[in-house]
């Protein structure tokens, strides 16, 4: 077997056996969204190509995702419409189906006879949801592919980690066997035998059920904008990320995470890029350092804890020491309908709500702060948490991600943090307010820098 076969085969599991028809091999794309550096898609071209099948990528659009609005679908379907083409160059079928995957998936496999299917590894209660309903309704032999982490995650562990010190060892003793440059997808040697049709945009974008927010300007979707912002980042600010990323005034950090949570921007290949730079590994360390182990984390802790969105899911200390301070005086109370609009007594706290609401985005160190200020604002952890993922959620493009529930599960209940000294209603979780803002940047030219309302 040659060194690309052992790449795609040992990043893959079957998930469950069954009977192959005579149809072709189906690779149903989910969470990431795209054509090249796609080990999924590499996985069934693979399989297709030994079983001597054609080669089917199916997409289901769901009008009503948890959390999701116009703003993301937008965003998702412009990058999506790129896919149809180039896969039928490359003799591949896409085909979108409306509706959700339990739904939808099993008669539309069953009628084009196919011979297996593949699917992408998410952690997400929603997606694994689905894959176990499939399992209960279709026939065919089905497989998930790890594309989006550079280890596939139940490799790296089979247990939820305490934090970046536990599994930091276990991806630097295997990395260097993952961490490979990625294979080109090949031109399919049996074609699919029927046309791509294109995307309708204007109209798949009527059936979104929230219209609001609607989508961003300032930023181009797609796999050929992502990796033109890929090599933008390398070239130019990659070398000034340790000194500048968490100086929001600077543009400073790698603006990649929309293309990363949409799958348009393949972790591995951004990793293998930086990698190959040529820059000196304490300029290169704090950026693969995000983007391997923290990333990758971030996944173990969504794929092991199933209240990652849930008080519940904090560590026990963090939950012991929140519920001692549950009936500490707030300097001040918030709705979500006070927030969400942005209205609170803290000028800078505004000025990040309104950041996020107009482009979608809110700097990395910036929605620490943002996170950490709603536990202030709330009546309890709780409700905390419940208003920092609805907000999240609806405004950022890369919200419902790993990296959103554990950033805020950080930010709130101590997850992969330590105790700290005891404070009113905080407890011994990290504390972060305006005047440690104001050592790392100037906050009134943020704050200027932001449209009023």
């Amino acid at each position: 077997m040659d060194r690309r076969n052992m790449d795609v085969d040992r990043r893959g599991r079957r998930l469950m056996d069954g009977n192959r028809g005579y149809g072709p091999v189906v690779y149903w794309m989910s969470r990431d969204q795209r054509i090249d550096d796609n080990w999924a898609l590499l996985w069934a071209q693979q399989e297709a190509i030994i079983r001597e099948k054609s080669l089917l990528v199916v997409f289901c659009l769901i009008p009503d995702y948890p959390g999701a609005n116009l703003r993301h679908y937008h965003f998702m379907l412009q990058g999506l419409a790129e896919l149809p083409d180039r896969l039928a160059w490359l003799d591949i079928g896409f085909t979108l189906l409306e509706g959700s995957p339990e739904d939808v998936l099993p008669g539309y496999l069953q009628r084009c006879d196919a011979h297996l299917l593949v699917s992408d590894f998410d952690p997400l209660r929603i997606k694994r949801q689905w894959q176990e309903q499939l399992k209960a309704t279709v026939s065919v032999p089905f497989f998930e592919v790890d594309s989006h982490n550079i280890i596939p995650a139940w490799i790296t562990s089979a247990k939820k980690e305490y934090g970046a010190y536990t599994i930091r060892p276990k991806i630097k003793r295997i990395l260097e066997l993952y961490l490979t440059d990625i294979p080109a997808l090949q031109r399919h040697p049996v074609p699919f035998g029927r046309d791509n049709a294109r995307l309708e945009i204007s109209r798949l974008t009527d059936m979104v059920a929230d219209n609001k927010p609607g989508a961003v300007d300032w930023l181009q979707s797609g796999q050929t904008a992502a990796s033109r912002a890929m090599h933008d980042f390398i070239e130019h600010r990659l070398i000034t990320y340790s000194s500048l990323r968490n100086n929001p005034c600077r543009q400073g950090q790698s603006g990649l995470s929309p293309y990363l949570h949409f799958g348009q921007l393949a972790p591995q290949r951004l990793a293998w890029q930086v990698s190959q730079s040529g820059l000196p590994h304490e300029i290169l360390d704090d950026f693969l350092e995000e983007l391997i182990v923290r990333r990758e984390l971030a996944d173990n802790y969504c794929l092991y804890e199933p209240a990652y969105d849930q008080f519940a899911g904090f560590p026990d200390w963090a939950q012991n020491t929140l519920h001692a301070h549950r009936s500490d005086q707030r300097d001040a109370l918030y709705s979500l309908a006070a927030l969400e609009a942005a209205e609170t007594n803290e000028l800078l706290w505004n000025a990040c709500q309104r950041d996020l609401v107009t482009r979608g985005k809110l700097h990395g160190y910036l929605r620490m702060y943002w996170a950490k200020k709603i536990l202030e604002w709330t009546r309890e952890p709780e409700e905390a948490l419940e208003y920092a993922i609805i907000l999240n959620d609806r405004y950022s493009l890369d919200g419902r991600d790993p990296n959103g529930y554990t950033g805020i599960a950080w930010s709130i209940g101590g997850v992969h943090d330590r105790a700290w000294r005891e404070r009113p209603v905080f407890g011994k979780i990290r504390y972060m307010n305006e005047a440690g803002c104001r050592r790392k940047f100037d906050v009134e030219a943020y704050i200027r820098s932001i449209p009023s309302a």
